[in-house]
């Protein structure tokens, strides 16, 4: 892992969740939580540079040192106690910690079940309002320069989790004594108010060039060899000695009181991780060049590196395209696959992770049935469905699970029994009940453990794939839902009803819309994500339809609504009148449209047929396209 982390095989985010389970920390535990760097220190501009050193925190500096003033007192506060190892008063820097289940428990205290762990670890109750966290500005200024007693470090979710920076459980956690009433984290400037830009300018940061080149640097002081000894003396870097869990033995303390004591003082202010270097950590390879000096091709985790498909949105080129078995209709399936092109008709889904069947429906018997891929002839039938009237769509999340519905707008979620790699039974596990319309389309993701349902009666419902339960619905759409899909990489969901599509968070918030079609004749049929980076949530969406055109949206920031406005009008898009708006600037814009019909031919066409299907390879470098026709063609920056 280190030797991927140098080459930028992987994120720094990844690395440092991969060392925080190394040292036994992990999100079950509260007192060894997993700990993350701050590594920003501009929490005031208006807007955020990171080509700057100076935007960034020092990483090679405790927390305890950001200041030449701050880490004076603290070097005067060890000078001044005697070595006694075992008291209270032992010699150290710093007599609080960097991670602790009070710090965990403040940070996320806006979300459930982190409220009642706050409440329950104060005695019942919040905080008082001043001392809570309110403002990621005021919270680094006390950590790295105003408070003496806190020298806190962040956690996971900072990067990650916008939600948890929003009191959505309308808690009420207090009025500050300037009148302030404690609600949603005040953000910095350069965030706009928004969390998710927040977070996604945040996580930018710690995968920058800067982070990159001096993360190092922290790993030493958190895990590695200046974590204690004389090494940790000289970075101003020792705690004290009851925090060092490996380093002392209770069961050599024979008195219960001074047992108890140290158990207490462990459980209030943290635990030091496990030590995982003895030496200097490396650092990571320069942007660009692998440990032999040569250029590498960085891969999708890589600082702020977009892979080809997305950074080359413009030089897209037709690549040929050579499909196992061609479908004789119209598209409704396409895989990518390592060993090729798969694709099936309409009605019919490919079923994971080999491929090599498939799951077939819409007979006028109201049967289904599984075949070979490439084979007309039905290995099994069954006439379980019938009773759940027309099957409409079904997505098949694993091997052993197929989920329909259609016109009772029930949805039925099955498990394949297979005996010797035969489909032998297919037996109902869950009617979910929740639509009042037919079931026009589905998504799942595996991932994230849940699917979404889409129906007639313009609503969408999320379910858990797990418990096979009711989550959330998204509100009401402007017409009959036509396509849904869920990004494997931030949980977002993509909706889709007549020619407007919609972007939701996981938990129902709505991110973005946008009307994709000039025409008022043209609407949707198909859609999915093309993943940029596991951690960018401004991933690409594709829409396919009717008139046959693909087009591509990426979300952009954007300060003054009227500019996006302004873009859409450009080509005749309007938002739908009366829709959910989102408050924080959050807009889709076409980046790229596509005429499968014209690239084909090389001339345009009155009559192109509805694209049908849509895939990205998985290193989003290649884009599928499926139509009405039966005919597939591929784009990739390479052609």
């Amino acid at each position: 892992m280190l030797q991927k982390w140098q080459k930028r095989e992987i994120s720094n985010f990844d690395y440092l969740m991969y060392l925080n389970t190394l040292a036994g920390r992990s999100y079950n535990d509260y007192m060894q939580y997993p700990v993350f760097p701050w590594v920003l220190a501009d929490y005031h501009s208006e807007t955020l540079n990171l080509t700057n050193p100076h935007t960034f925190r020092d990483l090679s500096k405790p927390m305890g040192a950001q200041t030449m003033e701050r880490k004076r007192k603290f070097i005067q506060r060890y000078n001044e106690v005697e070595k006694s190892e075992g008291d209270l008063s032992a010699q150290c820097h710093y007599c609080t910690h960097y991670s602790s289940a009070i710090i965990v428990a403040s940070y996320l205290v806006r979300l459930e079940p982190f409220t009642q762990t706050f409440c329950s670890l104060q005695g019942g109750s919040f905080d008082v309002a001043d001392r809570m966290f309110h403002s990621v500005r005021s919270t680094w200024e006390s950590a790295s320069r105003d408070n003496m007693s806190d020298v806190r470090e962040l956690i996971p979710e900072f990067f990650y989790l916008p939600e948890f920076l929003t009191n959505a459980n309308h808690f009420e956690l207090g009025c500050m004594q300037d009148g302030t009433v404690l609600g949603d984290v005040q953000l910095p400037p350069w965030a706009d108010g928004d969390p998710h830009k927040f977070i996604l300018l945040h996580r930018q940061a710690l995968e920058s060039d800067y982070v990159s080149a001096h993360l190092h640097c922290w790993i030493d002081l958190i895990f590695g060899h200046k974590q204690h000894g004389s090494a940790a003396v000289e970075a101003v870097n020792t705690y004290h000695p009851y925090f060092y869990g490996d380093k002392m033995d209770l069961n050599k303390i024979k008195d219960p009181l001074i047992k108890s004591t140290i158990l207490g003082f462990i459980s209030n202010f943290g635990q030091i991780p496990k030590q995982l270097f003895t030496k200097p950590h490396p650092s990571r390879n320069a942007q660009g060049k692998s440990s032999s000096g040569r250029e590498t091709v960085l891969s999708l985790h890589s600082s702020g590196i977009l892979p080809p498909f997305v950074s080359s949105l413009q030089n897209l080129k037709l690549s040929p395209v050579t499909v196992k078995d061609n479908p004789k209709g119209a598209i409704g399936h396409i895989v990518y696959t390592e060993k090729g092109i798969l694709a099936v008709e309409k009605n019919k889904v490919l079923i994971p992770p080999l491929w090599s069947k498939t799951f077939c429906w819409g007979f006028e018997d109201l049967t289904c049935c599984f075949r070979n891929y490439g084979s007309e002839k039905n290995v099994t039938t069954f006439e379980c469905m019938a009773d759940w009237g027309k099957c409409l769509c079904a997505v098949c999340p694993s091997a052993t699970t197929i989920i329909t519905s259609g016109t009772s707008s029930v949805v039925c979620v099955w498990e394949i029994s297979l005996v010797k790699d035969k489909v032998k039974h297919l037996n109902l596990r869950q009617a979910l009940y929740g639509h009042t319309q037919a079931v026009t389309c589905l998504a799942a993701s595996v991932t994230y453990s849940i699917f979404v349902s889409g129906s007639d009666d313009r609503t969408c419902i999320i379910w858990d794939l797990n418990r096979l339960t009711y989550i959330n619905q998204l509100p009401a759409h402007g017409a009959s839902l036509c396509s849904v899909a869920i990004n494997n990489s931030t949980s977002d969901i993509i909706s889709c009803a007549g020619s407007y599509l919609y972007l939701w968070t996981v938990n129902g918030q709505l991110l973005a819309s946008v009307n994709t079609s000039c025409s008022p004749e043209s609407c949707i049929v198909c859609c999915c994500f093309a993943e940029v980076l596991d951690w960018d949530t401004r991933s690409i969406i594709i829409t396919g339809s009717t008139d046959g055109v693909v087009r591509l949206w990426k979300t952009e920031y954007t300060n003054i609504p009227d500019q996006a406005a302004g873009l859409r009008l450009q080509r005749g898009m309007m938002e739908e009148p009366g829709s959910m708006g989102n408050k924080h600037g959050k807009h889709l814009v076409l980046c790229r449209e596509l005429n499968p019909s014209l690239a084909l031919t090389g001339k345009p066409s009155k009559t192109s047929p509805a694209v049908t299907a849509l895939a990205v390879s998985r290193n989003s470098s290649k884009l599928l396209v499926g139509d009405d026709w039966g005919r597939i063609c591929c784009w990739s920056m390479d052609g």
